[in-house]
């Protein structure tokens, strides 16, 4: 953990407490417990940089906001930490962490690996016997995110087709029989999930996103492995291409 002599001057931001009166009312679920779904609240707010680098978390002020008790927003905060989303200070403060770069291009390549081998894989669905059903199943899901990811471009609602855009990601991991491995890339994802939730908003981004889900669907649904790569190639590449852009832009957002 950082020591508190290293604490950003953000630290004493007093737009904190207007930040967290803003976030969506989490409604809990008492048969789970409560801090995996207040970190699973404050991961979304913060990936979408609804809560931007350098915002104060206050305990008390989480606790009051959620309806729970200091004990879950601790544990979802020192969660958070290990995900590198938040700098706990102890004694003293927890930050919303910087977006750091290096971190984001790790995050890139993990996932950039799995999904290259995934698609290559699911490419080849319905070659075998019993497979097609499978195919068509998952060609289905796929084309009902994509259609979700439609809708949400004519409010321009980016918190839903961003949300759309993980499920259709998602769905290529459990038809690979690798969900697990989703949520490992999830953990690791923030910084770079960060970093795409400030490049959506760039004029054409979403539409590029969509144009490029529509491309994996159709090399899936062609059985072309070749195919499927290279259009998740291009898909995967377009926020890093412009790190240099959004680190300029949100200078005080991030850490290379």
């Amino acid at each position: 953990m950082p020591a508190a002599q290293d604490l950003p001057a953000a630290a004493t931001d007093t737009t904190a407490v207007d930040t967290i009166v803003r976030l969506p009312p989490l409604r809990l679920d008492r048969s789970r417990q409560a801090a995996p779904q207040v970190a699973d609240a404050l991961r979304e707010a913060i990936v979408a940089v609804d809560i931007v680098p350098g915002t104060v978390l206050s305990r008390t002020d989480l606790a009051e906001h959620y309806g729970v008790s200091q004990t879950p927003i601790r544990d979802a905060l020192i969660r958070l930490g290990d995900e590198g989303l938040v700098d706990i200070y102890p004694q003293h403060a927890t930050l919303v962490s910087r977006i750091d770069i290096t971190s984001a291009q790790q995050a890139h390549f993990l996932r950039r690996a799995l999904e290259l081998e995934i698609v290559r894989k699911l490419a080849g669905l319905g070659v075998g016997v019993g497979e097609a059903a499978a195919a068509e199943a998952l060609l289905k899901r796929l084309r009902a995110a994509l259609r979700r990811q439609q809708a949400a471009l004519e409010p321009h609602d980016l918190h839903e087709f961003a949300e759309a855009d993980r499920s259709f990601h998602r769905e290529l991991y459990v038809a690979a029989d690798l969900a697990p491995l989703w949520d490992l890339v999830r953990s690791r994802s923030g910084h770079i999930d960060r970093l795409r939730s400030l490049h959506l908003p760039a004029q054409g981004k979403a539409e590029a996103v969509l144009r490029d889900h529509e491309a994996i669907v159709a090399a899936l649904e062609a059985q072309s492995p070749a195919q499927a790569e290279a259009a998740l190639r291009e898909h995967l590449s377009g926020t890093l291409s412009f790190i240099d852009e959004i680190c300029a832009r949100y200078p005080d957002y991030v850490r290379r």
